[in-house]
């Protein structure tokens, strides 16, 4: 799979321009139920945000287009688990991974609404945390609280750990090379 991300990553530099839009994309794939268990877009958010610290793209672009698609896929999946209910649990991928759905209730009765907010930062939660906030009807007001939260907080971060650790890299080469 890296080289695939090599690939993306090449392509983003390459074409600057795209660079929200595409971050647009991974975010929401990131954010909404079972796509998140397949795409590497904390790879390729954390990339970007190295290629921030390079000069290559801008922050803000990468930040914008990252809340944009969270906001998107984590709502999307809040819908579809209002829409569908219990009948996601007895699809692929939930039905056999029992245990994303046992630990997300264990959140919810520990933490309540706040896991929607934990949910974009804990990998097992991500996968259904969106979904079953819908499914327990969850009230939209609460859900819109804590989601678009956790979705700044989460589009600030997960890049900005990149642009962070390009810049220490930029200093320790200029440090050792003069």
């Amino acid at each position: 799979m890296s080289g695939w991300i090599d690939t993306i990553i090449g392509f983003i530099e390459a074409n600057q321009a795209w660079a929200p839009w595409i971050i647009l994309v991974f975010s929401i794939g990131e954010n909404t139920a079972f796509l998140s268990i397949v795409l590497p877009s904390t790879a390729v958010l954390v990339a970007t945000g190295a290629l921030a610290a390079a000069g290559a793209l801008s922050f803000t672009g990468i930040f914008l287009g990252a809340v944009v698609g969270a906001m998107i896929g984590s709502f999307g999946s809040y819908w579809l688990g209002l829409k569908y209910g219990d009948a996601i649990l007895r699809m692929w991928p939930v039905r056999n991974h029992p245990e994303w759905v046992a630990k997300t209730n264990v959140f919810f009765q520990k933490y309540g609404a706040a896991t929607v907010f934990l949910g974009h930062f804990v990998t097992f939660l991500r996968p259904v945390v969106f979904l079953m906030a819908g499914m327990s009807r969850m009230g939209f007001a609460s859900f819109a609280l804590w989601n678009t939260l956790g979705c700044l907080v989460w589009a600030w971060a997960v890049p900005k750990v990149g642009e962070v650790g390009g810049y220490l890299i930029g200093w320790i080469w200029s440090y050792f090379t003069g």
